[in-house]
């Protein structure tokens, strides 16, 4: 499957990088493409689900790469590599839950080439859609590329094809926010404020728009964390369920906790109520079982995988129930030890 043909620019650093892409963004499916670590536009290209006119090359800026302290927090370039963050101890000792969550993308060396910033901007997908153009035509295409179609529910106008980044729903628990940048400035939004849970318009960003870094506040510094996380084969694929799940705890008392799905909506997705259910003292069993409960009532899987929705609800319950006994401090029960993929 070979690429079409597009014109490669290669801006030297960020404010030129904005301004090309100012002049160049495009509109429709011949929208210039920004080429990050390239694992995932690239193949998607291969597939002809984008066909830009232009590719807008950001690998050499400088300004968009690094891992670094300041007043506010933390802030992470969005070039900065998975394995990066992977092997960042400042990470590591702030933020552990999003060290969690980046070591298990994809392989090292995908890791190795994907970036923060692609991860946070990763294309919702589809059993329907990421396939060959010679599949999709001959099923009719559907919503999200060339059709009219959901093929996963047939008859609704709404694309339902699933977000599958592992480290957004880590940053939501994080309460990170985001900076977009354009050649008329730069604004900060909150991450939760991205994505729009539609999945064929699935982000708030403009075609002359770039995601520069990710500000991980102060305030979130310190949280237990964990990430888990089902996929098909444990060292390539993408994530059929994901799970975070963040805690606070000040004198054995949990101040907060934060919980958050991925690949089971076509964003990634916050739990809400946790306030409530810690205002209630139960045991740390109860609070697990019922956070569990309460993720798998919001995730809304359907067959836009393998795997039946049924089976990864399940999972989302069982990983969240999983977590919360791992970041409190207790070991699942024996009856509940089934792999994590």
């Amino acid at each position: 499957m070979a690429l079409s043909e597009f014109q490669l620019l290669r801006p030297p650093n960020l404010t030129e990088a904005l301004a090309t892409l100012y002049r160049h963004a495009g509109e429709g499916p011949r929208a210039t493409r920004i080429l990050a670590g390239g694992t995932d536009l690239l193949p998607s290209m291969r597939q002809k689900l984008f066909e830009p006119e232009h590719v807008l090359d950001i690998r050499r800026i400088p300004e968009l790469k690094g891992i670094r302290e300041t007043d506010q927090g933390t802030e992470i370039g969005a070039l900065t590599t998975l394995h990066e963050v992977e092997h960042s101890e400042l990470l590591r000792a702030r933020y552990p839950v999003l060290v969690q969550a980046a070591k298990t993308v994809a392989s090292p060396v995908l890791r190795n080439m994907g970036t923060t910033g692609g991860n946070i901007c990763l294309d919702t997908r589809c059993l329907w859609y990421n396939q060959s153009l010679a599949w999709r035509k001959s099923c009719g295409f559907c919503i999200k590329k060339d059709g009219d179609l959901c093929h996963v529910a047939p008859g609704g106008t709404k694309c339902w094809a699933a977000f599958s980044g592992d480290t957004p729903p880590a940053l939501l628990c994080l309460n990170a926010e985001i900076e977009i940048g354009s050649a008329t400035g730069v604004h900060r939004i909150p991450l939760r404020d991205f994505y729009t849970g539609e999945g064929d318009n699935y982000r708030k960003l403009r075609p002359n728009e770039l995601v520069t870094r990710v500000i991980l506040p102060r305030s979130s510094a310190g949280y237990r964390g964990a990430y888990r996380k089902l996929r098909i084969r444990g060292s390539i694929d993408y994530p059929l369920a994901g799970v975070a799940v963040a805690v606070k705890k000040s004198n054995g008392h949990v101040e907060d906790l934060q919980i958050a799905m991925t690949a089971v909506n076509p964003a990634p997705t916050l739990v809400s109520g946790l306030a409530q259910l810690l205002d209630r003292c139960l045991s740390d069993d109860a609070v697990a079982e019922t956070a569990g409960d309460m993720a798998a009532r919001i995730a809304k899987p359907l067959t836009t995988s393998a795997l039946t929705p049924e089976y990864r609800r399940e999972m989302i319950r069982v990983f969240t129930k999983r977590a919360v006994l791992d970041v409190l401090g207790q070991r699942p029960r024996t009856n509940d030890q089934r792999r994590d993929y």
